[in-house]
């Protein structure tokens, strides 16, 4: 599948579940931590597209997602300076 098509559709979902939310809470809960990880997903993707000029590139796995969705920008920072210092 071609990856603008996949942000896209993962984009509209995100607005739909912004826009339209979620009547259960079991459902809000699940919808809120995907978007959080789609939210990682595209800061690590965004990291990497502008590391490439400097050599920096963080893997995007499951593992980093959820870091980076559920942390935030202090997770993202997190994980560059395990991958500059540590690894």
């Amino acid at each position: 599948m071609d990856p603008i098509i996949l942000f896209a559709l993962l984009g509209g979902a995100v607005i739909l579940l912004l826009t339209v939310g979620a009547p259960m809470r079991p459902i809000r809960l699940v919808g809120n931590i995907a978007v959080k990880l789609v939210i990682g997903l595209l800061l690590l993707f965004l990291v990497n597209a502008s590391g490439s000029w400097t050599g920096l590139h963080v893997p995007i796995n499951p593992v980093t997602a959820s870091v980076t969705g559920l942390l935030g920008v202090p997770g993202l920072v997190l994980l560059v300076v395990v991958k500059q210092f540590v690894l």
